[in-house]
């Protein structure tokens, strides 16, 4: 809970930040940092209590959220656009992205609604009441990769969810994982995808740790593609054999080298996700909010 004292004290500090790092000056607003939360942290709460769950959010002090997968059926954790903008407004929270599928799996998404390839114009709609900035091609199933062919005719699919996107006000994204980076022939199907699309019409979602995991350099690839990564995921990487998914600042990804590179990459929002936690997830979002507040914002 903030007392007047720490507000004084964390403006301060925000502000002694903004001079050392200018390019992180769009993430302070009124003298609160941006903060996000992708809610895929938290999914179970989500789906068993998502009303408590983001009065706990909100409380622990994030105030940007990232949608984890919404269905044309399930909608926004089993609300419509406006009800959850009424919650998410009620916390003094604001979804600015969202996960979505292509929908091309056979298996349990062969019935899923709100897909690129399956009434992709209702989730734009519903994104858009939301009020949602970024729609984000999420996750490719292992049926989705099929060759640096399909990846090319996916980087098509990916320029015309992006037109749609832009119609509506609303920016493209796709998110990484480690598989875009097992190379096939001579190519990444990552560089296949950024090579294949529209720049304007698709941008990226770098996850840092699963750059990192498949040894790029995230730097590297800000500089031969700038601006092209507005949203990014933080997660740490331990230092144990098995690379194991660890809060933001208690691992091995140097998040302050990454960050002084902000403006360069062009990212407007970043997003706290630990798709494993060891104990409480809202235990681990604390521990990552707290390294956050105090040494990258």
């Amino acid at each position: 809970m903030y007392t007047r004292r720490s507000f004084l004290r964390s403006a301060s500090l925000y502000s002694a930040g903004v001079l050392a790092a200018p390019a992180l000056s769009s993430f302070i607003k009124a003298g609160q940092p941006t903060i996000g939360l992708q809610l895929y942290t938290v999914r179970d709460a989500m789906a068993s209590d998502p009303a408590g769950t983001l009065a706990k959010v909100a409380q622990i002090g994030y105030n940007s959220l990232e949608g984890a997968t919404y269905t044309g059926t399930e909608k926004f954790y089993g609300m419509d656009p406006k009800s959850f903008k009424d919650l998410l407004k009620s916390n003094g929270l604001v979804m600015r992205s969202c996960h979505y599928r292509v929908g091309e799996d056979l298996g349990k998404e062969k019935e899923m609604k709100g897909t690129l390839l399956n009434d992709w114009d209702r989730a734009v709609d519903d994104a858009a009441a939301l009020g949602i900035k970024y729609m984000v091609c999420a996750w490719l199933s292992p049926a989705e990769r099929k060759g640096l062919d399909h990846y090319k005719w996916l980087a098509g699919e990916f320029n015309k969810a992006g037109e749609r996107c832009k119609k509506a006000g609303i920016q493209f994204c796709y998110h990484n994982h480690d598989f875009e980076f097992d190379k096939q022939g001579d190519q990444y199907p990552y560089d296949v995808v950024l090579e294949n699309t529209d720049k304007n019409l698709v941008k990226m979602e770098m996850d840092l740790y699963w750059v990192t995991k498949a040894n790029q350099d995230p730097i590297a690839l800000f500089a031969k593609n700038p601006g092209r990564f507005p949203l990014w995921h933080l997660k740490d990487m331990d230092a144990t054999p098995e690379h194991a998914f660890t809060e933001v600042g208690n691992g091995t990804i140097d998040f302050k080298k990454i960050f002084a590179h902000a403006s360069h990459a062009g990212m407007k929002y970043f997003f706290v996700e630990q798709d494993k936690c060891p104990g409480s997830p809202f235990d681990s979002i604390t521990k990552s909010i707290t390294y956050i507040k105090k040494n990258l914002v």
